[in-house]
């Protein structure tokens, strides 16, 4: 038996999975906040820190916080929520934004403030206006997001470890430069990293930014592939695109579709 919703479980549904004038203006809201924190979150783990950056954090965290326990509230599966790699992410940035004395000493958790990114692209691909464009660029747009954010994360951990004993990395620029020029290979040689760790992280930087470019290659020349769309019998959430039925309970699934070209 489907669970029915009521009251403030059914009103923050809407907002976050209705159509509508009011769902509109929350998700494009919701997406500025976003856009803007995100831009804040790369500037100010790096910044000498006042009372201004601190009040930020509060107000920015509690934002997220309320977004994260709205979102848990009218999830249908709860600890598929919780244990979702990009909802953890988030409570570690409340975390984070609620704690700046005591994770002062940890610079690379806040790196995970980036990840809001994905975050993002998940409410434009909501929009309705902007919703056939996603649905035909979807896979590309996603694998795109993906590479963004690896570089973002990946440079803030070069410069949180190697600022201070690393004669090639002062700012943060330093640290994203030398993250895009390992990622194309291009290796001008200006910047090395030092120790261990620095060779480590130039490893990484290399392999995985390599495997999430090739992603985004077949992305680009295999564009036909499974669509999300969480079942809300057993919340399976990758489907054919042409499914009506989900193959894991055999729910009828109503996934939007613009039909054939």
């Amino acid at each position: 038996m489907k669970h029915e919703r009521k009251g403030l479980n059914r009103q923050l549904f809407w907002l976050y999975e209705g159509h509508g004038k009011w769902p509109f203006i929350f998700r494009w809201a919701m997406l500025i906040f976003d856009v803007l924190s995100i831009g804040y979150f790369l500037w100010a783990p790096f910044e000498h820190r006042d009372r201004t950056h601190v009040a930020f954090d509060y107000v920015i965290g509690s934002i997220i916080a309320l977004d994260w326990l709205a979102r848990f509230y009218i999830a249908r599966h709860r600890w598929n929520y919780v244990v979702r790699p990009i909802n953890i992410a988030d409570m570690i940035v409340v975390f984070t934004m609620f704690a700046p004395l005591l994770v002062s000493n940890f610079a690379f958790l806040r790196i995970l403030r980036a990840v809001r990114a994905i975050r993002a692209f998940t409410f434009v691909r909501r929009i309705k206006v902007l919703t056939p464009f996603f649905q035909r660029h979807e896979r590309v747009i996603d694998k795109v997001t993906n590479l963004v954010v690896f570089v973002f994360i990946m440079a803030a951990v070069v410069y949180s470890t190697q600022v201070g004993v690393n004669d090639g990395i002062h700012t943060y620029i330093d640290a994203l430069y030398f993250t895009v020029t390992s990622l194309t290979t291009t290796g001008y040689g200006d910047v090395l990293m030092v120790g261990t760790l620095g060779r480590v992280l130039s490893i990484l930087i290399m392999g995985l930014g390599l495997t999430l470019f090739l992603q985004l290659l077949r992305a680009i020349v295999d564009p036909r592939d499974k669509v999300e769309h969480e079942c809300e019998e057993c919340g399976l959430t990758l489907h054919e695109r042409d499914a009506i039925h989900c193959k894991h309970c055999g729910e009828v699934i109503h996934i939007p579709t613009r039909g054939f070209d």
